[in-house]
């Protein structure tokens, strides 16, 4: 059992965050002071991996609009994605085009192990698989990371696959196709292009995302939802942003507006659910107070919008945290009902502990 140390107020504490040193209540009450802390540990994190340590600000240097994290790329440097460099002057993408993505690809049995599994189309279709795409690339810079590795991926010299021939991977038995990672916001183009000819041929179209995403993309990834009867799952970390940007390194402001433009079209489909959220239940900082924030505002668009509350595991730069309790769960559970949700559940209870 380890306990780390609040360089801020001085607590020691087994819900603290050792890479971090600072605790929740600290960040959401004195994130100016938090702010130079957080930095250095999410530098940290990039620097181990060859990625730029923030998103370049060039003045001069090329933007890239794709997401929210606003680079200007000048000239030998890369966007934070580490996918587009500023080459002689030009923006040249590694990755994330409609010729080429770097991701790999596999078929999921169904029913899987989804968020959205307990509403999603795909949930009794057995025979079936789902297509799952994961994205080696990511707009966050997530601590706890559950599928990290993919930074060890070279975009440069990895192989690559055309839209077209992700989409020639679908087979008759393919019911519905996930963009995941990562985060396809890192890679949009690809993603939708695979997409529209997985729609022609049939295929449900669903996303599991950030929202980092240009809001004209999202757009156009929630329509293909629609149009198909699939879900868009938004993985909602925080509602604070100053916890928002210590845990991933970047602000919510941009998930949050997308999260509003794509739950507002709700009513048009809530059978299976347009829209999905999901939270990972990250112990001493995603507390029952801040799911029971992400809920009221998911209820001001929609109450009938489906709410996943998942369990954390230790990873990445995280191992010292204990996994979820199933206290912790059991008290977010009523926050987010008690804030107006009405189809609300703990999606992995088998990684719940008592260990608090």
């Amino acid at each position: 059992m380890s306990f780390a140390h609040c360089s801020l107020c001085g607590t020691e504490s087994r819900l603290i965050i050792e890479h971090l040193g600072i605790c929740g209540e600290c960040i959401r009450a004195r994130f100016d002071q938090a702010r130079p802390r957080t930095q250095a540990a999410h530098a940290e994190t990039r620097r181990a991996f060859g990625l730029p340590e923030t998103p370049p600000r060039t003045a001069d240097g090329i933007p890239c609009s794709l997401c929210s994290r606003g680079c200007r790329i000048g000239p030998g440097e890369r966007g934070y994605c580490g996918l587009r460099l500023n080459r002689d002057g030009r923006l040249h993408h590694l990755a994330g085009t409609p010729t080429r993505g770097v991701l790999h690809w596999y078929r999921d049995p169904l029913p899987t192990n989804c968020v959205a599994d307990w509403v999603c189309a795909g949930h009794r279709r057995y025979g079936y698989h789902n297509l799952a795409v994961f994205y080696a690339s990511c707009t966050l810079n997530c601590l706890y990371c559950q599928n990290w590795h993919f930074r060890q991926v070279d975009p440069a010299a990895s192989d690559g696959l055309s839209a077209r021939e992700l989409a020639d991977c679908a087979n008759a038995r393919t019911f519905c196709v996930c963009y995941f990672g990562g985060d396809p916001a890192s890679q949009m183009p690809h993603a939708l292009a695979s997409a529209r000819y997985l729609a022609e041929r049939g295929v449900v179209v669903c996303w599991e995302t950030a929202g980092t995403q240009h809001p004209k993309l999202m757009d156009r990834a929630v329509q293909l939802s629609l149009e198909t009867g699939g879900t868009v799952k938004f993985d909602l970390k925080a509602f604070d942003e100053g916890l928002h940007v210590a845990l991933t390194g970047a602000s919510n402001r941009r998930t949050l507006d997308n999260f509003v433009r794509a739950a507002a079209r709700f009513a048009e489909r809530p059978e299976p659910p347009l829209v999905v959220a999901s939270t990972l239940l990250v112990p001493g900082y995603v507390t029952p107070d801040e799911v029971g924030r992400i809920a009221r505002f998911i209820a001001e668009v929609n109450p009938h919008v489906p709410y996943a509350l998942l369990g954390f595991a230790p990873n990445f730069y995280v191992p010292d945290l204990p996994r979820t309790s199933a206290g912790h769960a059991e008290v977010a559970l009523e926050a987010a009902r008690a804030a107006g949700l009405t189809n609300v559940r703990i999606g992995n209870r088998h990684l719940l502990s008592r260990d608090y």
